[in-house]
């Protein structure tokens, strides 16, 4: 089982990235996914989360309105659109994905079985 993410890179403040993530080895249509990220010196952290479907979507209470977590099972893949980079959004992104029974998604990476190995989101002010 193999997680790929991609998408990511330099941009200017104000800007726009979409990332992508492949998942391979199963199906993961059972899964929830998600998106962390890891700033240099800090913690990783949430960012979002998306359940089975996409019928249930989950932001970090501060990235709310800047973006936009969807995914399509046919193609094992989760994507993330980021508008309105800013400058302290610089980090390295992975993608998780996780079994969950009820199909409800969780910002605990601990929830999470699988991960990418990440790319990198720099965004210049």
């Amino acid at each position: 089982v193999q997680l790929q993410a991609s998408g990511g890179g330099l941009v200017q403040a104000g800007g726009s990235l979409r990332l992508s993530c492949v998942a391979s080895g199963r199906a993961f249509s059972r899964d929830v996914m998600g998106w962390f990220r890891q700033a240099p010196g800090k913690e990783r952290e949430f960012v979002t989360a998306i359940s089975w479907t996409g019928g249930r979507l989950y932001y970090a209470e501060s990235e709310k309105g800047r973006l936009t977590i969807s995914r399509d099972n046919a193609k094992n893949t989760v994507y993330l659109q980021m508008n309105s980079l800013k400058p302290e959004d610089t980090a390295v992104y992975y993608c998780a994905a996780g079994p969950s029974p009820t199909g409800v998604a969780s910002s605990r990476g601990s929830a999470y079985y699988y991960w990418g190995h990440g790319t990198q989101v720099t965004v210049s002010s």
